[in-house]
């Protein structure tokens, strides 16, 4: 299922730690609106952005430093005709040690071309975690959905 799914990386100069602290603060980086329990395992919480996209998100594997997956439970995309592609797909976060630098690669496991919405998914994940993901965990401060946009 993640042989031709929606998938990137990056490296940065900061501890694991440090990238791990960022992802599970999904609020500061990906929407201000989300509700719910992010760093938890077995956790869960719902993304909404404007009209356009709501799921919701549970972490079914959590690895300090290491790895985070969350399972999508449930997914309504109002601008394609399936509206629930997102339904059991899972978008795997894999944190590595390069020499001083840490790896993020992150796997949207599921999310593949065959999906009417995975252009416009994968441009928005592009930018939220190649952008703003990044941005949080370099300088401190992402691009996330502003509340008002991603508020339940």
């Amino acid at each position: 299922m993640t042989e031709h799914s929606f998938t990137t990386s990056f490296v940065v100069n900061q501890p694991p730690e440090k990238v791990f602290a960022a992802i599970i603060n999904p609020r500061a980086w990906w929407g201000e609106g989300i509700v719910g329990e992010t760093a938890k395992l077995n956790g869960e919480f719902i993304y909404r952005h404007g009209s356009f996209h709501v799921s919701t998100q549970k972490i079914t594997e959590l690895v300090p430093n290491k790895k985070l997956v969350w399972k999508i439970i449930q997914s309504e995309l109002s601008f394609v005709a399936h509206k629930s592609e997102w339904d059991g797909t899972e978008v795997v976060f894999d944190i590595s040690k390069n020499g001083q630098s840490t790896e993020l690669k992150v796997t949207h496991a599921g999310l593949v071309p065959q999906f009417e919405c995975f252009e416009a998914c994968s441009g928005g994940w592009s930018f939220y975690l190649n952008d703003s993901l990044r941005k949080l965990i370099e300088t401190g401060r992402g691009e996330p959905d502003p509340k008002s946009k991603s508020a339940a």
